[in-house]
């Protein structure tokens, strides 16, 4: 009845119009776009057909669909950032949801796994460690793009954002493994995850090895200044942790849920990824405690060594203060002052001075100062 209230804990039941004319969410200025693919790089980077973990070549992408609903197979399309338009036009021929479309193309989502009508939509964060020679107070450690799925029954399209994380590899990979590839569009998000979290594995070894030679500098003998180093590591490993951590959830949906999309077989094997991307996030917790950790003990030792500069410049201070305070005594020029008029009167004083300057200086010596 027009005018009434759903109840509470419900959402009104509203038709989602699908593909380009599917309403989008206005970009406010704080939205960050994936920057755009080079010039002369088609957006599909690879579209085949799969029945029974065999591949067919499709005549026309746009049919490519119904050849696999009707081969009885899935159809991989694979995507390089798309434009709003050409994933639209896409979206209606396979039935998106607007809203996963949207998450698609602007991309910067955390690694997350939504359940849309008959289908899934899943975000997968990657990452790459970018070699360097040295590590600077500037180094970038860790580069991280995105692999979107949109996952059905009969098709399973993967939207690719960076530079890195090219799935060509994996696909000719899969494609050698036909029983696995037979089980349908879940094992390509198997393989992709399996892929993604090996990845994560390579880096934080690499990043472990950053680690150890802050280490090896913060504890060693020369004297330097690691701060600036030690906070940009620490900022690049966040970076790594952003996309490791979010995605146990999301595999364990994976895992144990009942999912249309998702036979009961590849259970065990997303299960296994899932354990795997647990080591990871362990690993990487654990590298991050370290760093602050070494932090601390950086800030400690530069501390100490500012309190011993501030000790030897007190101890200097003090000998110095000796010879100061005579020197001034006797240069007031009055004219009744004791040994004035002695003629060993000058030697005695400089003894004297010489001889407290030496104790000082044994004491400051035998206390550590200097």
């Amino acid at each position: 009845m027009a005018g009434t209230t759903p109840p509470s804990g419900t959402r009104p039941s509203t038709p989602r119009p699908l593909g380009p004319t599917a309403p989008m969410r206005p970009r406010t200025t704080t939205d960050r776009v994936t920057p755009p693919r080079p010039p002369d790089t088609d957006v599909v980077m690879d579209c085949a057909v799969y029945v029974d973990g065999q591949r067919h070549e499709v005549d026309d992408r746009h049919t490519a669909l119904q050849q696999a609903s009707e081969l009885g197979g899935f159809v991989w399309l694979g995507l390089y950032a798309p434009t709003e338009a050409e994933l639209g036009t896409i979206a209606g021929r396979y039935g998106l949801h607007p809203l996963a479309v949207e998450d698609a193309v602007y991309a910067h989502q955390r690694p997350k796994l939504e359940p849309y009508d008959d289908g899934l939509f899943m975000v997968l964060k990657t990452a790459t460690y970018v070699e360097h020679d040295r590590l600077t107070a500037t180094s970038e450690v860790v580069d991280t793009g995105e692999v979107m799925v949109f996952l059905g029954a009969h098709h399973v399209i993967t939207v690719r954002h960076g530079d890195h994380g090219a799935l060509r590899g994996l696909r000719r990979e899969l494609e050698e493994q036909r029983d696995l590839l037979a089980l349908g569009p879940a094992a390509v998000l198997y393989a992709l995850c399996d892929h993604v979290v090996d990845s994560f594995v390579d880096v934080a070894a690499a990043v472990e090895e950053d680690v150890d030679e802050l280490e090896q500098s913060v504890f060693g003998d020369e004297r330097r200044d690691d701060i600036g180093r030690l906070y940009q590591l620490k900022r690049e490993l966040m970076s790594l942790r952003r996309a490791v951590s979010p995605l146990e959830v999301p595999l364990q949906k994976l895992a144990e849920r009942q999912l249309d999309v998702v036979p009961d077989q590849m259970r065990s094997y997303f299960r296994d990824v899932e354990d795997h991307a647990i080591r990871v996030r362990d690993q990487v917790n654990a590298l991050d405690e370290l760093l602050t950790s070494i932090l601390q003990a950086s800030l400690a030792r530069t501390s100490l060594a500012d309190n011993e500069d501030m000790r030897k410049i007190s101890a200097w201070a003090g000998l110095i203060a000796v010879p100061t305070a005579v020197a001034g005594i006797y240069g007031m020029n009055f004219h009744w002052m004791p040994e004035l008029g002695w003629k060993w009167s000058y030697p005695v004083v400089l003894g004297v001075i010489a001889t407290i300057c030496v104790l000082l200086y044994r004491g400051f010596r035998r206390n550590g100062w200097l």
